[in-house]
């Protein structure tokens, strides 16, 4: 896997052996259960706090993703405006606190990921998607985006491709990084704030003894007052979490280093974090040292919540991704593709996290970023620990807190159901966009599947 593809990672640390006790056990290492524990030794400095992860930091979702970071916390302001119009204001002003205050943490101590600040390009391969993109621009203004509308010349100045006919810039949005060095420097934090951290260390069961939690592994436990479960995609022993957060796999390219050439046909020479408008989208970025990272379209759903390493590589979909940027990027032709990857993301049937408590408030839950969690995992972590530590606090009264995503129904029932959802995302694409019975269903009560 490219982002983790080097030598210089860190040493993995010990897996837990015999019994510890704790003040906070959290249970995953990626970005989410990383975050809970950098900001709760800020708060408490001196807190017993102990990351459990199953395999090995940075191996996970959290780095398997493009490294694009956006301010949203509710995957966009229409989506925010969309489920929680009284509340949007408010998600958009904290969304963007949380991306500000993620980035000083990185100044402050001094973690280089390749940060980048990045504008957002949302490209239109059919008319139907500029039209779409042209309607969600008041909203945007209105959320104070900085944000216009390209024709396909002026498209062409940011990123060449006889596909694209126009595209929506949001500029100064987001960012990019190098999600392994984010991870990795996250780790590196928790160690030094005195956070304990045992990879090869999964969770098996959670048992409520004597008002503390006992969180066991095959090889220890620990006992403590309280725990955040940061598995997001991943199952775990809390079940509960499954019926709201389910795990589709999502699939990515990553190209050898272009030529001076082969960047100059392309005519890319910003940082844009790029995406199409189209329901199954693509998403593209460069990489410092000249790559193209081509990812996205497809989100395939496995029986039963299935995920396995199995799942990872696909040669129809990594054939399919390939064959489109070839498409997209005919001058391109010939460029080798170094790696091809998988990996599952977090979803819900509102495309935000969510969150649930459980033993009395003594464990948190936190999870389904449906693809936009490099930032907004921080808030995630920080809403759980709010949760977890029995705060009232602006976060934990959004309603995006206290209500949950319609939950996805059962097996058989709940492949029937994407299945469906996913035929009927594709049959829009090619009818310009239009919905048939089934999405216009899901539209009226809130529920969506992302590609």
């Amino acid at each position: 896997m490219f982002w983790t593809d080097r030598a210089d990672r860190p040493v993995e640390t010990d897996p837990l052996r015999g019994e510890c006790a704790a003040d906070l056990v959290i249970v995953g290492g990626g970005f989410t259960g990383l975050w809970a524990a950098v900001q709760a030794l800020e708060e408490q400095p001196g807190r017993r706090v102990v990351v459990l992860e199953s395999g090995a930091i940075g191996t996970g979702a959290s780095s398997r993703n493009g490294g694009m970071l956006d301010e949203s916390i509710a995957h966009g302001a229409e989506n925010a405006h969309s489920h929680w119009p009284d509340e949007a204001a408010t998600l958009i002003r904290l969304g963007q606190e949380n991306f500000y205050q993620l980035r000083q943490t990185l100044i402050d101590h001094e973690i280089d990921c390749d940060y980048r600040p990045a504008s957002w390009l949302d490209v239109a391969t059919e008319p139907w998607q500029l039209d779409a993109l042209e309607e969600g621009l008041p909203i945007l203004r209105a959320s104070g985006d900085i944000v216009e509308m390209l024709d396909a010349g002026q498209t062409s100045t940011h990123i060449r491709s006889a596909t694209f006919i126009g595209a929506l810039l949001s500029r100064d949005y987001g960012a990019i990084v190098d999600p392994a060095e984010l991870v990795w420097g996250l780790q590196r934090l928790v160690v030094e704030m005195g956070g304990v951290i045992h990879e090869h260390s999964k969770a098996v069961s959670f048992d409520d003894v004597d008002a503390q939690m006992v969180v066991r592994t095959s090889g220890g436990a620990v006992r403590a007052d309280r725990v955040v479960v940061a598995t997001n995609a991943y199952p775990g022993p809390e079940r509960s979490m499954r019926r709201h957060v389910i795990p589709v796999y999502d699939h990515v390219l990553m190209t050898e280093p272009l030529t001076e050439a082969q960047w100059a046909a392309v005519g890319w020479d910003g940082w844009e974090g790029i995406d199409d408008a189209a329901n199954q989208f693509h998403y593209f970025r460069r990489t410092a040292d000249g790559r193209i990272l081509w990812g996205g379209y497809d989100a395939s759903y496995h029986f039963n919540s299935s995920v396995d390493v199995r799942h990872e590589q696909s040669d129809a979909v990594h054939g399919l991704l390939a064959a489109q940027f070839f498409t997209t990027f005919p001058q391109l032709e010939g460029l080798d593709f170094s790696h091809r990857w998988g990996g599952p993301i977090g979803t819900t049937s509102r495309f935000t996290c969510a969150w649930g408590t459980k033993y009395d408030g003594r464990l948190a839950w936190v999870g389904g970023y449906t693809g936009l969690g490099v930032a907004a995992s921080r808030f995630g972590a920080r809403v759980a620990l709010d949760l977890v530590d029995g705060k009232q606090t602006e976060r934990t009264e959004l309603a995006m807190v206290r209500t949950k995503p319609f939950p996805f129904p059962p097996e058989p029932f709940r492949s029937a159901v994407v299945a469906l959802t996913r035929k009927s995302i594709q049959r829009a694409d090619a009818n310009q966009g239009k919905e048939n019975a089934w999405l216009r269903l899901l539209g009226r009560f809130g529920i969506g599947f992302d590609s």
